[in-house]
């Protein structure tokens, strides 16, 4: 087994930290829809100024400097604004310091590979692990100057790495590219701006706990009133004592609405962000809070019913029930969705295949066993070449997103989630698994058998049915075979007891277990009440 790398720890995902929910602002006035442009196109530009500043102090900057950039932005605004301003600011600037980071990543691997396939003759194959040199002189040449082009790239990150700078557009980098391909995206000029307009408006108020319905600054009350505290340069449009704008709608949560209306009620924090869908024309309200981790369930415990074993596909998730020895047991599952659409169609699919998915789990108390998958660094076209058809699988592959919504609504449920290492459950689930589990009237696929050893490793088992030859004859002298059950399940391979009868080969019975156990004339059975009852054989341990 030499080349292969080890296989890392699998462990039970904790439980998410924070809960958003969010509804539509309905029935509001024009007047509503003018305050909420000129209150977020305010406070959008002073969120702007305060990120140019902070990406300008780099790693320099400190609490000080933090206290600084709010006691500058508090006359035009208030000092509650000015504290979520800046917070999301520093937030903003983490974000793309940590994207900085995996963008040297990425171009360290990418010239890594480069180097490895120009060291090798042209023409040369690629075995399983490592891939071979480049197909053609023409090719090589090409790759050589790629090659050039990476490290000129690796080496300007790496200055702003060192240097603490990070390049950051408020509304979006992709909505700022669109404006030069206006005919391609189908927009117009002035539908673009309004797109942008909306996408750099800041109105999102942190929760303070303690204060009145749990936010001083963004208020909703326990019957819906949504009120907001308006910038200092603002307050001549307030319609509402203490200098406050009050939305004429009135908005209800309809998922998690109970929990939201118990924190608002007992003036614990809750965050609130309003945003335009131009698109649509429509306003939300999102609300935010954290909560305490639920504590892990313990690996032991989520093992005791068994598992199902769930292998992440780009248009579907295939699942099957192992019981706690390893054992397939049932049919195999098939949850599908279809990401094709926009953006909230590809979320509800996810989201439907989910709930079949978590909802048949809590029916047979199983637990979920989802490879840790991750394809940052598996998606460059310096690792596949022209396997631009595999690139574009894996990229369609929202893992991300599954793996994050299949925790928070297994949380929900009480389901415990545990990740395993997705090392080879592909190949060697197929090669141990999908031919056993192929019948006359089921043909199991590569992505069936690849959650069978998915969920074999999440209960500690090998993947492999057994990891020893048959022993050499039919007797029990050779003792346990490696996998085939736990050394202390009864009515498994092993010696036999000793129990009274012919039946036993390898003690012969005296002439009074002869006497004791013969069968007389009559209907009578005179047998010994202990009897030992052999179990049918299992797969695995």
């Amino acid at each position: 087994m030499g080349g292969l790398r080890e296989v890392a720890a699998l462990f039970v995902v904790p439980g998410p930290s924070g809960v958003a929910i969010r509804t539509r602002l309905k029935h509001l006035s024009d007047e509503d829809e003018v305050v909420l442009r000129l209150v977020g196109g305010h406070l959008g530009m002073l969120a702007a100024r305060d990120l140019k500043t902070r990406c300008a102090a780099g790693l320099e900057h400190d609490a000080e400097a933090w206290a600084q950039r709010k006691r500058i932005l508090t006359p035009e605004s208030s000092s509650r604004w000015a504290g979520s301003v800046t917070k999301a600011s520093h937030d903003q600037w983490a974000l793309a310091r940590r994207g900085q980071h995996a963008h040297i990543k990425s171009l360290q691997a990418g010239i890594a590979m480069i180097t490895h396939r120009l060291s090798l003759p042209v023409g040369e194959k690629s075995s399983k692990r490592a891939p071979g040199g480049y197909g053609s002189r023409r090719e090589w040449h090409a790759k050589s100057r790629r090659l050039h082009v990476l490290q000129d790239r690796l080496e300007k990150v790496r200055a702003d790495w060192a240097a603490g700078r990070v390049r950051v557009v408020r509304g979006g980098k992709r909505l700022l590219n669109t404006r030069h391909h206006l005919d391609q995206a189908g927009l117009s000029e002035p539908e673009w701006r309004k797109r942008w307009q909306a996408a750099r408006r800041f109105l999102q108020a942190d929760g303070e706990s303690g204060k009145k319905f749990g936010n001083e600054t963004v208020r909703v009350t326990p019957d819906g009133e949504v009120s907001i505290k308006l910038p200092a340069t603002l307050a001549r449009l307030a319609n509402a004592p203490q200098g406050r704008y009050v939305l004429a709608g009135r908005v209800s949560f309809a998922h998690r609405g109970e929990q939201w209306a118990d924190r608002v009620s007992a003036n614990r924090a809750v965050a609130y962000r309003i945003h335009e869908d131009v698109q649509r024309g429509r306003w939300y309200l999102t609300a935010s809070w954290t909560v305490p981790p639920a504590p892990a369930v313990p690996l032991a415990a989520a093992r005791v019913h068994g598992m199902l074993g769930v292998d992440t596909n780009a248009e579907h998730l295939a699942a099957w029930r192992l019981d706690p020895h390893g054992n397939p047991t049932g049919a195999p599952l098939r949850f599908g969705y279809d990401l094709s659409g926009t953006t909230t169609h590809r979320d509800a699919q996810i989201r439907h295949a989910l709930t079949s998915l978590l909802h048949f789990a809590k029916r047979h108390c199983l637990a979920i066993a989802i490879e840790d998958l991750d394809f940052g660094a598996e998606k460059t076209r310096e690792k596949h070449g022209r396997r631009t058809r595999f690139r574009k699988l894996i990229s369609g592959m929202p893992t991300s997103r599954l793996q994050a919504r299949i925790v928070s609504m297994a949380a929900e449920l009480g389901i415990a989630i545990v990740a395993v290492d997705p090392a080879y459950t592909s190949r060697w689930g197929a090669q141990h698994w999908q031919k056993p589990l192929t019948t006359t009237t089921r043909k199991a696929t590569r992505h069936d058998a690849a959650a069978v050893a998915i969920g074999r490793r999440a209960l500690g088992h090998p993947i492999r049915r057994r990891t020893a030859p048959p022993p050499h004859d039919r007797s029990d002298r050779a003792g346990h075979r490696t996998v085939q059950a736990r050394p202390g399940a009864p009515g498994c391979e092993g010696p036999r007891p000793c129990v009274p009868g012919p039946r036993t080969r390898s003690v012969p019975p005296d002439a009074e277990r002869k006497r004791a156990t013969r069968t007389p004339n009559t209907v009578r059975d005179v047998r010994s009440d202990h009897e030992w009852v052999q179990d049918s054989l299992l797969l695995t341990e």
